[in-house]
């Protein structure tokens, strides 16, 4: 009952922090009511917008401050109070319900009759302890979004949904002790983000949501983004594709060919007497589990380069005839980079199927590995040659000076 009470305790003293006013206080302090003024809202977007961004940078550093600390400090507390054992399913709870409560207090703070903010700052400070590299992702989403559509609404929507999604896929067993409470609270913050958010989605269907104001570095920044994304993506697809994957294959069949030497600690890899053919079957395989762990983060860099610059390139559309080709080449790139990505994980269940003590389940995964193999080579090769061209369209990036004579060209074909 003791533990029970500490916890309750330590859950009710985050939700009280979660609950401080910082945006309304900082409002008050320069003699506005941010409930009055602007969106009506007491977060960081709508102090930035009425009282300057210096003042917005303010309330969202205390927002995501009062959002990471209780998380940060619930188990070290509970530890000083009832002793260094925890459990680790005890210390998810303890964690993932101090950072909930922090965020509940935001988005419902006694101090001011339960009218509170969006969640958005104080949910990121909880995250960012909680999940950290999902929490990163969610960051760099919120900012790419903001820089191309200049909505902060449709990119903290978009940032939750990245939040959700790549917990979900980081983490093995995400529905499992001791990672489920925290995939729940992520579940359903992703769920109240969006109700919390409702306004601005029927504002935004109706084309009157509020914008960022443009400001003097955005297309630098837009520029460089689009050209640093495609640099990678092309880059990272001809050293895959053309220098490391062949180079593992090699080594492991010369590794195979020469056994047993340093390479394998002078221990046998084969019977005395193994066939040429087993030596091939066992220098793919060996190969295989050292380039298989690699396809994920190589098909996960692709569709985050891909996906960047295609949001880039969208901003982009109405400023002539080569930037609406350029969309349409991402586009297609994306397609080309989904489909490879399926078949590659189809290519590798063959692999594995190939070994299976069904002799027709084998001869059935044997006969389609090749052909299947194939196919995904020509869609990667397929992909780089996309990369490529997308990365020579940014040699041709629009300026001010290229929209101004597009505008002026579509004037005249209007008369």
């Amino acid at each position: 009952m003791e533990s029970v009470g500490v916890a309750l305790g330590l859950v009710t003293g985050s939700y009280l922090i979660g609950a401080l006013p910082f945006g309304y206080w900082v409002g008050r302090l320069r003699g506005v009511d941010l409930f009055a003024a602007g969106s009506g809202n007491i977060g960081a977007t709508n102090a930035g917008r009425v009282l300057g961004w210096p003042y917005g940078l303010l309330v969202f550093s205390l927002d995501c401050a009062k959002g990471a600390i209780p998380p940060l400090v619930a188990v070290f507390l509970y530890q000083q109070i009832l002793g260094p054992t925890i459990e680790p399913l005890t210390a998810t709870f303890l964690q993932v319900g101090a950072g909930a409560a922090a965020f509940l207090g935001h988005l419902y703070p006694i101090y001011l009759q339960f009218r509170g903010g969006k969640g958005i700052a104080t949910g990121a400070g909880t995250v960012l302890v909680l999940t950290p590299w999902a929490a990163v992702g969610a960051l760099c989403v919120w900012g790419i979004s903001v820089l191309v559509s200049r909505y902060v609404s449709l990119a903290s929507l978009l940032a939750a949904l990245t939040l959700l999604t790549v917990h979900l896929y980081m983490v093995k067993h995400p529905w499992s002790s001791p990672e489920w409470p925290l995939s729940l609270y992520l579940t359903l913050g992703t769920i109240l983000v969006f109700v919390k958010h409702r306004q601005n989605l029927r504002r935004l269907w109706q084309g009157q949501e509020n914008r960022v104001g443009e400001w003097p570095m955005r297309q630098i920044l837009l520029r460089v983004l689009h050209l640093l994304v495609n640099g990678v993506w092309f880059g990272g697809a001809v050293f895959f594709n053309f220098l490391a994957a062949p180079a593992i294959f090699r080594s492991f069949d010369e590794v195979v060919h020469t056994a047993p030497s340093d390479r394998t600690g002078y221990l046998p890899l084969l019977p005395e007497g193994a066939t040429e053919e087993q030596k091939k079957v066992l220098s793919s395989a060996l190969a295989g589990s050292a380039v298989g762990p690699i396809f994920p983060l190589y098909f996960a860099m692709q569709a985050v380069c891909v996906a960047v610059a295609l949001l880039t390139a969208l901003s982009w559309w109405s400023w002539g005839r080569l930037h609406r080709a350029r969309v349409i080449l991402i586009a297609v790139s994306a397609g080309v980079v989904l489909i490879s990505w399926l078949v590659s994980e189809f290519v590798s269940e063959l692999r594995v199927a190939r070994f299976s003590n069904d002799p027709v389940t084998a001869q059935a995964a044997r006969s389609a590995f090749g052909p299947w193999h194939g196919i995904s080579l020509l869609l990667s090769w397929l992909t780089t040659i996309l990369a490529g061209g997308c990365l020579i369209l940014s040699a041709w990036l629009p300026h001010e000076i290229n929209r101004c004579k597009a505008d002026s060209h579509d004037s005249k074909n209007h008369l």
